[in-house]
């Protein structure tokens, strides 16, 4: 049974007659009519079990985007329905009115009463969000009670990352279209495959003089140098691999290290992709926790998102010693290896560091790693006691990642680190020159 404001309002007048007249005849008779109203009320009011709620399913959407979830609410009941509806979403799904109301007619068997419920969100994490039940409250005619039913029919919403870093995506796709020879551009030295034949202008390469061609044409043309014009291979294998471990939950600059390598590994596989390559991800802890492949059905960067979506931080140490094995059953041949992780110390000595020779032997690996700016920053603060420590403190931290960052290039590994805004194009240009210079 459920109460209304109006049944409390009609309590408070009888309340005044009560004063009015202080009887315990009184007080009786009005306690009375209030349970006989809401009594009536209640059974006159629409039945909320004669409903039948279905889930509209809702199209996946990106961080901070709104959204619409709709539910489509069916009344074969003999009396009119009038009340409310209740969403009952999780907060972090952002739904800016979750109570509704609704009015349906008398049903029957042969004609079926329907409403649509939409309710507006605005994710703030993301994930999987769901709503595991639709409460329905039916009032009676007079206002004054109804009835409540909780129906448990679950509603979900896949929430993807935001990839904010997208709008660096068309200044890279140029600047490889140029490379690729797609513009009157030629780079000399942007890969080794063989693109087309053109005559010689003052500056290019004399080794790049195809002497067979200009043979060819002087026979023909008169004398004509001709030279061969390159583009960058493609069909290479590109492999991204997220480290989804302890240190993946360190917030920097107000964003978990995790969602920075997100963005990242997004842009790079959409530059990838759109050069021709085959990407490959993969997200691991103690174990692969997702994946997405160039190969499969549908586009590339809305399975890497989707793939990432339900990736979350796990407070252990990520086990680097199964990376190998992973990427023997990626492929078998040379690929550029992607590993974003952090940059530390502790967790990259006793972990990937003794597995970096053999990767290092058959593929080409890049090490991609948020930098904080806060060691920085302490770094260059030195004016209190306080601060004189934490500079010292900071000042031992970066002098080992510099030691660190020797050691992996002695290993012939690329160490790319920047901060959160900075890493994805960082990335995505250290992608750009391996692919100009020829090692991808």
């Amino acid at each position: 049974m459920v109460l209304t404001r109006r049944f409390l309002y009609l309590a408070l007048v009888l309340s005044a007659a009560v004063v009015v007249f202080p009887a315990p005849a009184t007080l009786l008779g009005c306690a009375l009519l209030l349970v006989l109203l809401a009594a009536l009320d209640m059974v006159l009011a629409g039945s909320p079990r004669s409903v039948r709620v279905e889930r509209v399913p809702t199209t996946d959407v990106r961080l901070g985007q709104p959204t619409t979830a709709s539910t489509t609410v069916h009344h074969h009941g003999s009396r009119r329905l009038r009340g409310q509806v209740k969403d009952g979403w999780q907060p972090s799904a952002g739904a800016r009115q979750q109570v509704s109301p609704i009015q349906l007619g008398p049903g029957s068997s042969s004609r079926i009463e329907t409403a649509r419920i939409e309710t507006a969100l605005r994710p703030t994490r993301r994930g999987d969000l769901h709503s595991e039940h639709l409460s329905l409250r039916s009032i009676g005619p007079l206002g004054l009670a109804g009835r409540q039913v909780t129906h448990r029919v679950r509603h979900t919403l896949r929430v993807l990352p935001p990839f904010h870093s997208r709008r660096h995506l068309p200044s890279k796709l140029q600047r490889l279209r140029e490379l690729d020879g797609a513009t009157a551009v030629q780079i000399r030295g942007a890969g080794h495959e063989f693109d087309s034949l053109r005559d010689y202008v003052r500056g290019d390469d004399v080794r790049s003089i195809d002497w067979r061609a200009t043979a060819r044409r002087q026979s023909s043309q008169g004398q004509h140098l001709v030279v061969r014009t390159w583009r960058p291979e493609r069909d290479r294998r590109v492999i991204l691999a997220l480290d989804s471990s302890r240190t993946s939950a360190v917030r920097i600059e107000d964003e978990p290290r995790l969602d920075s390598g997100m963005e990242a590994a997004l842009l790079l596989g959409a530059l990838a992709a759109g050069a021709g390559d085959r990407v490959d991800y993969f997200s691991f802890d103690r174990g692969v926790s997702s994946q997405a492949r160039s190969g499969m059905r549908g586009d590339l960067l809305h399975q890497m998102a989707e793939a990432m979506s339900t990736v979350e931080p796990r407070l252990v140490e990520a086990d680097f010693s199964q990376l190998p094995g992973q990427i023997r059953m990626i492929s078998s041949q040379r690929s550029l290896l992607v590993v974003l992780t952090s940059l530390d110390s502790g967790s990259l000595e006793e972990g990937l560091l003794p597995v970096l020779p053999a990767l290092s032997q058959r593929h080409l690996v890049v090490l991609a790693a948020v930098r904080d700016p806060e060691l920085d920053r302490r770094a260059r603060a030195r004016e209190t006691t306080g601060e004189v420590y934490r500079a010292a403190a900071a000042e031992r931290a970066l002098i080992e990642k510099e030691a660190l960052r020797r050691q992996l290039a002695s290993l012939g590994v690329e160490v790319v680190e920047a901060t959160p805004h900075q890493l994805p194009p960082q990335l995505a240009d250290t992608y750009i020159r391996l692919k100009a210079s020829g090692r991808l």
